[in-house]
């Protein structure tokens, strides 16, 4: 159960988000500095600090803590539930929270040492949802490869909601991608 402590914490941590989105998309990334952060939000540059590590640690937002909430939430499936479907569930789920940071994957595709940092922040996430489809039974290999599939998936849906101006339903995309990648994943 969490407490007050953490969700304050988690509070301020997403209006800092915010507050640097928006300094980011008005100024440019490489313009902004920390100062400028803690300044739109009320609070000094060491306060800053307290919730980042580092200016770019503020542009993931949620992106960072998602690996552990979605092998959280394949933990809490049902034990008879198929691999493939309960990632597919749970990352279903997710594509309305994924869809609310395209103002962050915008920056974060225009700006390379930020591309270069979300990697290594899939590989982290990655290694979570690893563990947690291991841990439902899934051979290393397996839940490797999976982990992988799902995230091209992803990806790809991306690309194609990109590429149709947002006329197509992402979670029809998703739907599909994921069927397609299926037959290959069935015991």
């Amino acid at each position: 159960m969490e407490g007050l402590r953490d969700r304050t914490r988690r509070a301020v941590r997403a209006e800092l988000a915010g507050r640097a989105l928006e300094l980011f998309a008005e100024r440019g990334f490489d313009e902004t500095t920390v100062d400028d952060i803690a300044r739109a939000a009320g609070m000094s540059k060491r306060s800053f600090f307290r919730y980042f590590l580092t200016k770019e640690d503020a542009v993931f937002g949620e992106i960072e803590t998602m690996g552990e909430q979605v092998a959280q939430e394949i933990a809490a499936r049902p034990p008879q539930e198929e691999p493939w479907q309960c990632l597919h569930a749970v990352l279903r789920g997710w594509e309305s929270r994924i869809n609310a940071q395209v103002d962050a994957m915008r920056l974060i595709e225009s700006t390379p040492a930020l591309r270069t940092r979300l990697l290594q922040k899939r590989d982290e996430a990655r290694t979570r949802i690893i563990q947690a489809l291991a841990d439902r039974g899934m051979p290393p290999l397996e839940a490797d490869l999976a982990a992988a599939a799902a995230g091209a998936a992803l990806d790809a849906v991306a690309r194609e909601w990109l590429r149709t101006g947002g006329s197509i339903d992402r979670l029809t995309l998703v739907d599909r991608a994921f069927a397609m990648l299926r037959p290959a994943f069935l015991n």
